[in-house]
């Protein structure tokens, strides 16, 4: 699984939510990777994707949300694409 965050400078969710990501990480075995909001490429994301303020959290390349993270959602939402995939797996098997 792919996860961007959409991040800024001196952003209190954003911060929350890149030690929520981490965490995940750790537990769930996928990587972070971050872009800044105000460059040329996080501007374009932003506008495309109609985040309305940062943070941006982006899952396999689809919008998840935005603004203050929920852990509980986010872990939801993590679980769910992760056991579609062993599912998937297991039919191709």
């Amino acid at each position: 699984m792919n996860v961007l965050l959409l991040t800024q400078k001196q952003c209190g969710f954003c911060t929350q939510a890149k030690e929520i990501l981490d965490r995940l990480a750790l537990e769930y075995g996928f990587s972070v990777s971050t872009l800044d909001v105000s460059s040329p490429e996080g501007e374009a994301l932003a506008v495309q994707s109609g985040l309305l303020f940062p943070p941006g959290i982006f899952l396999d390349g689809e919008p998840f949300s935005y603004g203050r993270p929920s852990e509980r959602r986010l872990r939801r939402e993590i679980e769910q694409r992760l056991r579609s995939v062993e599912g998937g797996a297991d039919t191709l098997l």
